[in-house]
């Protein structure tokens, strides 16, 4: 029997700050493509820029979680039913930075590295009324149904609620693969983390697993502050207001690293101003990590990097989906990595606008939309 076109309802925005809730149609899938029934979808700021500065119709959302609803032809290793995380980094696996191991920077389905437009798939799989709408970042998970590319999704069989499972596939991962893949933090290490929402969590909760002795954590919330010692924070300090160039957050750092500087700093705030920060509170030779995805050009006295400090910018923990989520949910099942705890507050598609409101004010980890 072929699978039958699917009525989804759907979050559509037009790129220029507005959104709305609306009924679009889910085809089936194609060939070397699956159809998800959506359960839970991830809230992210990348989601709420989308919305605000894209400049064209699309359905939002990329962190999701489901179960397959129909295969199309040559899809071999999934079946219908299946439990899946999506992954918006969607690896072709033959271009030169697959083949270099770099399948998060694929140079053919990256939606920020390759010719992916603005991250959207390009396809007539979704419509509204027959016109064709995109799907953020090949993906589009505010929607009940999505299509998408085999090579999108992992397969899972653990015992974890979609919740919990949707928010690997963006901010765990980037936070996690951040610390594990990229700075290699090495156990008994020194991290301070810049930001402690929702990715600013999972690199504290990394660096714990992987053995850092200290673990400072730095936020302008006493609140985030105490959250993120439950995560694995060591030590808190409050940002000080206007000290924009860290010398006095530097200071503090020193007093707790015997006058040198932590090991490790990452930078999850993407707020640009404190772009440079992290080299302001790493020791000589130490790793300095901007993990927020910082764009906007800004400038860098060249002194923060004596003596060979090292400065990184990974995108989405250089991430290996199929090698790397079902590591993340091997941490959950033996306790070492906290998902249930990262999302405070579900919502539905019909008040996404709350869960927006709540992650723009600071109120929540991570807010999860919740499907019937």
């Amino acid at each position: 029997m072929h699978p039958v076109e699917r009525q989804s309802k759907a979050i559509v925005s037009n790129g220029r700050g507005q959104y709305e809730l609306v009924t679009l149609q889910v085809s089936a899938p194609g060939k070397g493509e699956v159809r998800v029934k959506i359960q839970a979808s991830g809230l992210c700021h990348t989601d709420w820029d989308s919305i605000q500065n894209w400049d064209k119709t699309f359905v939002v959302g990329h962190e999701g979680a489901g179960v397959i609803d129909a295969v199309g032809e040559e899809v071999t290793e999934l079946s219908v039913g299946d439990k899946v995380i999506l992954n918006w980094s969607i690896p072709c696996g033959d271009c030169f930075a697959c083949q270099q191991g770099n399948v998060h920077i694929c140079e053919n389905n990256s939606p920020v590295c390759g010719n992916g437009l603005c991250g959207h798939a390009h396809d007539s799989a979704t419509t509204q009324s027959g016109t064709a709408i995109e799907r953020s970042f090949h993906l589009g998970t505010l929607s009940e149904y999505t299509v998408v590319k085999a090579a999108a999704i992992v397969k899972f069989d653990h015992d974890i609620p979609f919740s919990s499972a949707s928010i690997v596939g963006c901010g765990v991962m980037t936070g996690y693969g951040s610390v594990v893949n990229a700075a290699h933090v090495k156990a008994g290490s020194t991290v301070c983390v810049i930001g402690c929402g929702g990715v600013g969590l999972n690199v504290i909760q990394a660096a714990r697993i992987s053995g850092a002795r200290k673990i400072i954590a730095i936020d302008i919330n006493q609140e985030r502050l105490e959250q993120a010692k439950a995560f694995g924070a060591t030590h808190g300090l409050i940002s000080i207001q206007n000290d924009l160039d860290f010398a006095q957050m530097s200071a503090l750092v020193k007093e707790l690293t015997q006058g040198r500087g932590a090991d490790y700093a990452f930078e999850c705030t993407a707020i640009p101003a404190l772009g440079s920060a992290p080299l302001a509170l790493i020791r000589n030779a130490g790793t300095a990590v901007q993990v927020s995805g910082i764009e906007q050009r800004i400038d860098f006295n060249c002194e923060l990097f004596e003596w060979d400090k090292i400065y990184i910018n990974p995108l989405y923990g250089k991430c290996n989906p199929q090698t790397d989520f079902p590591t993340l949910l091997d941490l959950y099942s033996n306790g070492q990595l906290k998902l249930d705890e990262l999302v405070t507050k579900t919502y539905s598609l019909e008040n996404v606008a709350d869960g927006f409101d709540d992650m723009l004010n600071g109120r929540i980890a991570k807010g999860v939309i919740i499907f019937d």
